[in-house]
């Protein structure tokens, strides 16, 4: 591609949607992240429904955590020495599986058969499958997206592909909490099934990506290579810590059950509506960032747009209005979208070709898994604090680390994106 061409695709803001491998990619994502996001939302409101328990709810993040966390890095190996697409397939069917699980334990007609008791074991179970999969399917698409377009397109199919995933969990809790709060479970996990289906069918249409990496060495001696490359690149490391300690501390959006149910008494179907309005107010700033670029300033931009998202989250634990909520949970997810496009232009950038599946895992190490981990969190928070206390001092540590993260990078706050290159592997 001749350099006119490529200033002429970088103007474009629908350049990356022009490449047939990254629109299934991104239907895929859709659709699966849909799928996904409605079975998050519903999970968490039957299972407190059944205990009255926040801790409850801080444990199904902990479920898909630990084996998300704990196989990341065999995950990114086995993604950069495979072919993609059959990993991915291997991938959705397992989530196929824990979601038809859960499907039949729930059903009413299996009652005399399944003891209430077991109910909630066996969805924590199925729970930790599902970050089992997580594990693998993080580095996985990493390194599809990545193949999918041409590199100077990076920006724009961050912003498409981080657009997509936020339409997808704006209609899929809203498309959760109705149909739950107005058919029940069994038909909601119908249409979750159904929608995994689509994925599936989906992951068919990309093109095989055969593996960019051929190991010399023992797998010890492969992972240490990602780790210890992540470690030396300092916006990389700066970025992943910066991500994992705020959302780690704010992850107010694992107690909304409890602000559903408790404390502004609108049920799964208010629910469903906070849910939508936080990835509502993401996907309308993704969309205007398509024109409106957030990376001529990068690491600036990214501590800003942390602090923005400290604020909302204090702001929405000291509200008692429904709507005053909305609105502070639209910006919580604006301000987050922000800093999710920032990141993830600056992974595409900084990670080698043949070392995307380990610098994935690592980054997923840190962010990936920082919801649950966060969910985890506020559900014990709110167990010895309150729930309310619980929102408004994770919101507080929140500001208080892009604080400290502030202090100790002042020297890549006037870095621009032409600035940011690919570190020599060696």
């Amino acid at each position: 591609m001749s350099e006119e061409d490529s200033q002429i695709l970088q103007k474009d803001s629908f350049a990356a949607l022009r490449y047939k491998d990254f629109r299934a990619y991104l239907g895929m994502r859709f659709f699966f992240t849909f799928a996904y996001q409605m079975q998050a939302v519903v999970i968490g409101f039957y299972i407190y429904q059944l205990t009255k328990s926040a801790f409850a709810l801080g444990l199904v993040g902990l479920c898909e955590a630990i084996p998300a966390i704990g196989i990341a890095l065999y995950g990114g190996y086995v993604a950069d020495k495979s072919e993609k697409r059959k990993m991915l397939l291997t991938i959705f069917l397992m989530v196929f599986f824990a979601s038809f699980s859960i499907f039949l334990v729930t059903l009413k007609s299996m009652s005399p058969y399944v003891h209430t008791g077991w109910i909630i074991p066996v969805i924590y179970v199925m729970i930790f499958i599902n970050g089992v999969a997580r594990a693998f399917y993080g580095p996985a698409t990493f390194a599809i997206y990545a193949q999918s377009i041409p590199k100077e397109l990076y920006p724009n199919g961050s912003t498409w592909s981080s657009s997509a995933w936020q339409v997808a969990t704006i209609l899929g809790p809203a498309a959760g909490g109705l149909i739950y709060g107005f058919v029940g479970i069994t038909a909601t996990f119908s249409v979750i099934l159904f929608f995994l289906l689509v994925s599936l069918v989906l992951v068919f249409m990309l093109k095989k990506y055969p593996p960019t990496y051929v190991p010399k060495e023992s797998i010890w001696v492969s992972l240490r290579a990602g780790i210890d490359f992540v470690f030396k690149t300092k916006m990389m490391v700066y970025a992943m810590s910066l991500d994992l300690f705020s959302v780690f501390f704010g992850g107010a959006v694992a107690l909304l059950p409890v602000f559903a149910n408790d404390i502004l008494k609108v049920g799964s179907e208010g629910l469903g509506i906070m849910r939508a309005t936080s990835s509502l107010g993401a996907v309308l700033t993704m969309l205007a960032m398509t024109r409106f670029s957030p990376m001529n300033r990068p690491w600036r931009n990214l501590l800003i747009a942390v602090t923005g998202f400290g604020m909302s989250i204090i702001c929405f634990g000291l509200s008692r209005s429904f709507y005053l909520s909305l609105i502070f949970l639209f910006t919580e997810g604006a301000f987050d979208s922000i800093s999710v496009i920032i990141r993830g232009t600056l992974m595409q950038l900084l990670t080698p070709e043949q070392m995307r599946g380990r610098v994935s895992a690592v980054n997923s190490m840190f962010i990936g898994s920082s919801n649950e981990i966060g969910a985890f969190e506020s559900g014990t928070a709110a167990r010895i604090l309150g729930t309310v206390p619980a929102v408004i001092f994770g919101g507080t540590m929140t500001l208080m680390i892009v604080s400290i993260t502030y202090l100790k990078t002042k020297g890549l706050i006037p870095t621009k994106l032409s600035d940011v290159h690919t570190p020599e592997v060696r």
